[in-house]
């Protein structure tokens, strides 16, 4: 697979079915990987198996025997690909040769085999033992004027096991610094939610959807992002339940998908169709959205009709009058405008909630990535609590994460803004005084690269110089420190922007059998509704050579802090240790944690709104008021469209598995502007010219890409999309949510510039 060329065709057929089925098998045939491949697609997810690499959706209740999606396959099969980076490819490539490649090369190289350092006489990275490396790491880190000068990142992949132990290594460092994949992503989850409902996480368990009547999807795209929810929006809607999709881009799945597993669809070419309420938004017009609908409910309970759950509001909520009155100020012109919509949808979709008696709305980052997004998320949990929907089957707010195990992060201790009463904890366990003051989000740890105040960067996993922001002004940032580890599978970007020294130590994945000398060991994975499970890999390593992620966390441990009274070398052969640790940290979720994860399924952690329990400072669940209509600031330029980032079909997160995004037609090319056609029209560009974007902004600071592909496509006027992370350099660091760092990717204010 190479860019050149590229095509660009409608797709008509509906998503997964046939084309998911040959998508599977190509992937696995192209990693070579068909035989290995199959068997562990067989375990994947399932009791006594690794749980998918890929999203972190839940697992269903197993009773089929195949419980993947194409996405998950195709992340299994680029994991266990037959394919080795080995010292002699990096003999034979200098750094600055790997840079002018293509994400997507370095990441077909395959799978890393062995510890690399980075040697600047020859601009290459060179064999090095793992001792070496621990202590290059630990002469570093002991080095440093104060524990604030490091910065240290995780990925969502990383067990439940290996997180818990970085997250007490580095607070006994001495620092909060916990810039985190979260931060870019659902930190506006993490961060809004608990002052409106008490906890930052979804309250919604898989078994709501057979109980559901109405379902909300907004700002996500479940057809790629997390596949496996397809089957519960396909059970929903043949039993009659309205799906309303709301969405600057109409997803094909969420138009209409044929469900794999279905043997009859599939054997007679059937489908299902989603949405059956397709609300084509503005970019940044959820609010109006979400504001109409409520102002429907307060109009018609102001003539006399009962649609409030008033006995739930006078209970357990505070603040409603306030956001009613707010709600009922704005005109629907202002609410027809900023949302893009008809009054009459705004009314259907209004009349849908209503009624419903059990509601659930999912959403992903078409609503975190904006500059208010944590108040946006907010406004969900509002209309939610106006009828009362928490705490009883079928309804609840349901955030779709991303990365399998990026919430499992935050529970276990990523955090870089800790509670006090868990720092207190930590001490009490571990018997030594952690840091108190906040430590640095993924922003703040950039800027603190910028000014110098950083110099040393260690990477669980990911590709952070990537996934941030300000893609060129980052990599200067990145290269100024002193030492940058990755810790990864596979080669990518942020191997090559390194700091002075540089280290690339490869582990084990999450499909690979974890044998230590107590026998073998599993690791442990939340998903994105709080059930936590067993992860036991069953193929063989892709290197003698590799380790385990809680043995690098324990050594690093071992080389910074010499004089440490915590036993890191026993955490290395026994994990069920590490989760006696984590029950004694977190007693309230996690006690007798050893046992409970004995169960095939596993265990779901407590979520006190499922019990109506409000863990807010007043006891109660909180209407928050965000006034107005805006998400983002308004920006004085006729010329502005508002640019959101999306990933392809054939992507997970930063990692490139083809340059084909089949369900919006686009074949062998990435470099691509998704363009309303009238717009396009206006401004005298030729459908498929070839243009630039450059953000607009009063920093100073020129930021443009070059060389896109124009493609009519069905967007709202003023809108436009393309592909993340090569359109990263037009996102400044400083646009981002300032409750959360979350940089406002779906948002972003650009003009089109002709070649």
């Amino acid at each position: 697979m190479t860019e050149k060329n590229p095509r660009y065709k409608n797709y008509d057929h509906p998503a997964g079915g046939w084309g998911a089925a040959a998508a599977t098998a190509k992937v696995l045939l192209e990693q070579s990987v068909v035989t290995k491949g199959s068997r562990a697609l067989l375990a994947m997810n399932q009791p006594g198996g690794f749980k998918c690499p890929s999203c972190a959706f839940p697992d269903a209740d197993c009773k089929k025997t195949l419980e993947f999606c194409e996405n998950g396959a195709k992340a299994l099969a680029h994991e266990a690909t037959k394919f080795r980076v080995t010292r002699d490819f990096f003999a034979q490539h200098t750094v600055a040769e790997l840079m002018e490649k293509s994400d997507y090369w370095l990441e077909m190289q395959g799978r890393l085999t062995e510890p690399m350092r980075y040697d600047a006489a020859t601009d290459k990275y060179v064999p090095c033992s793992w001792d070496d490396a621990f202590a290059l790491i630990g002469r570093h880190l002991r080095a440093l004027d104060n524990p604030n000068e490091a910065e240290f990142y995780t990925s969502g992949r990383t067990p439940n096991e290996a997180a818990f132990l970085y997250s007490i290594f580095v607070r006994q460092f001495g620092t909060n610094n916990f810039p985190d994949c979260s931060n870019m992503c659902h930190e506006p989850t993490s961060r809004g939610l608990p002052p409106a409902i008490g906890i930052g996480k979804g309250t919604v368990v898989l078994e709501d959807f057979e109980h559901t009547e109405a379902i909300f999807v907004i700002g996500q795209n479940p057809g790629t992002n997390a596949p496996r929810m397809m089957t519960h929006l396909v059970e929903a809607r043949k039993r009659g339940v309205p799906i309303v999709a709301v969405n600057p881009m109409p997803e094909r799945a969420l138009i209409r998908f044929t469900e794999p597993q279905d043997v009859v669809q599939m054997a007679t070419f059937g489908s299902t169709v989603i949405a059956s309420e397709f609300v084509h938004i503005k970019i940044g017009g959820d609010l109006a959205l979400l504001k109409g609908m409520m102002k429907v409910i307060f109009e018609r309970e102001a003539v006399g009709e009962t649609i409030l759950d008033h006995e739930f509001i006078a209970t357990h909520t505070v603040g409603m009058e306030q956001v009613r009155d707010e709600v009922m100020s704005l005109q629907w012109a202002d609410l027809t405008e900023h949302s893009g919509l008809e009054e009459a949808q705004i009314r259907r979709c209004a009349e849908i909630y209503i009624r419903s008696r059990a509601t659930i709305i999912c959403y992903g980052m078409g609503l975190t990535q904006h500059q208010l997004g944590s108040q946006l998320v907010q406004q969900v949990a509002n209309i939610l609590l106006l009828k009362g929907n928490y705490g009883k089957p079928g309804a609840g707010i349901s955030p779709i994460r991303g990365h399998s195990n990026v919430q499992g992060d935050r529970t276990v201790g990523i955090d870089e803004k800790p509670s006090q009463s868990y720092l207190d904890r930590v001490r009490d366990v571990f018997g030594f005084e952690p840091p108190r003051e906040h430590g640095h989000h993924t922003v703040e740890s950039v800027e603190a690269m910028e000014n110098g105040t950083a110099k040393v960067f260690i990477g669980m996993g990911g590709n952070f110089v990537r996934a941030i922001p300000d893609t060129d002004r980052s990599y200067v940032a990145m290269r100024k420190l002193e030492l940058t580890v990755g810790i990864a599978t596979k080669l990518n970007r942020g191997h090559l922007v390194h700091g002075k020294d540089a280290l690339i130590l490869p582990v084990i994945a999450r499909s690979e059998r974890i044998e230590t000398s107590a026998g073998e060991q599993f690791v442990t994975i939340e998903d994105s509704m709080s059930n936590v499970t067993a992860s036991r890999g069953v193929i063989e390593p892709a290197s003698a050579d590799l380790r385990t992620e809680v043995e690098i966390v324990c050594r690093m441990a071992m080389a910074a802090l010499p004089d440490s009274k915590i036993p890191w070398e026993s955490y290395i052969h026994k994990y069920g240790l590490i989760r006696d640790k984590i029950a004694e940290v977190y007693p309230e979720i996690y006690a007798d944690f050893s046992e409970k994860i004995k169960e095939p399924m596993g265990f779901h952690l407590d979520i006190p709104p499922r019990r109506r329990v409000w863990c807010t400072p007043n006891g109660k669940a909180n209407f928050l008021l965000l006034p107005g209509l805006e998400v983002n600031s308004p920006v004085d330029d006729p010329t502005m469209l508002r640019l959101a980032t999306v990933r392809s079909h054939d992507q997970f997160n930063t990692t490139i598995y083809s340059y084909n995004d089949r369900y919006r037609g686009v074949y062998n090319d990435r470099m691509i502007l998704f363009m309303n056609k009238e717009d396009r029209i206006a401004r005298g560009i030729e459908e498929r010219a070839h243009v630039s974007l450059e953000t607009i902004s009063n920093d100073g600071l020129k930021r443009r890409v070059d060389a896109l592909t124009v493609i009519d496509y069905p967007m709202p006027r003023g809108a436009i999309a393309g592909y993340y992370p090569e359109l990263n350099p037009l996102l400044p660091l400083d646009y981002y949510d300032r409750v959360s760092g979350t940089p406002a990717a779906k948002s972003i204010p650009v003009r089109v510039v002709a070649p």
